[in-house]
């Protein structure tokens, strides 16, 4: 899920916006079959992650350009009877609504693919996250307009939210000049395993 930034340019900003250039260009370098297997094995170990089976109501995305695919994590959360939300983006941020498979989805904003507006918004207990640079302090760097540490914010208020990134390990970078704004994930997921996390 990646839409494009048009907020006011800042030097953290525009740090971010090197890196995030730097780490897509690697991604998109991957090619189809490696992506496949990397989303496969990504699928095994986030579906693995304690906690996210206890989730009644897991919000996901749909995958556009190289991204990681998350559709095997939903199909693995299908199977053992968890529901699944997909994110509208809106005018206030990202709106959740429950995708059940096969459902058509329709053409939404910057190219995404988004569940029906008649279907009725869900509040996700964890948030599978989509990205475009990690580091590992569990912070990210998301496509520039803050939707997920919004939504992630917003959830926050109802409970926990189990908070899980998924990227290919060649979109690592040292380290995310993190603002005030930027909420760390509790989970880092690449081909290679969970991320060993040091915070602070």
């Amino acid at each position: 899920m990646a839409p494009h930034s048009s907020l006011p340019s800042t030097p953290v900003s525009d740090l971010k916006a090197e890196l995030r250039r730097g780490a897509l260009a690697r991604r998109d370098v991957l090619g189809a079959d490696e992506r496949s297997a990397a989303a496969a094995r990504i699928a095994e170990t986030v579906l693995a992650i304690p906690g996210l089976a206890e989730a009644p109501i897991v919000g996901a995305f749909w995958p556009i350009r190289s991204e990681v695919d998350p559709r095997p994590i939903i199909e693995g959360l299908f199977a053992r009877g968890q529901r699944v939300a997909l994110p509208k983006v809106t005018s206030d941020g990202l709106v959740f609504r429950e995708w059940r498979a096969g459902e058509a989805l329709v053409a939404g904003t910057f190219g995404l693919s988004e569940p029906r507006d008649d279907l009725p918004p869900l509040d996700p207990t964890a948030l599978i996250v989509p990205l475009a640079a990690f580091d590992r302090r569990g912070q990210r760097i998301g496509y520039g307009r803050g939707y997920y540490d919004q939504a992630i914010e917003r959830l926050s208020r109802n409970g926990p939210v189990l908070t899980i990134g998924i990227a290919f390990a060649v979109q690592e970078i040292e380290h995310v000049p993190a603002e005030p704004h930027d909420r760390p994930l509790d989970h880092m997921v690449t081909e290679a395993g969970i991320v060993p996390l040091a915070r602070g």
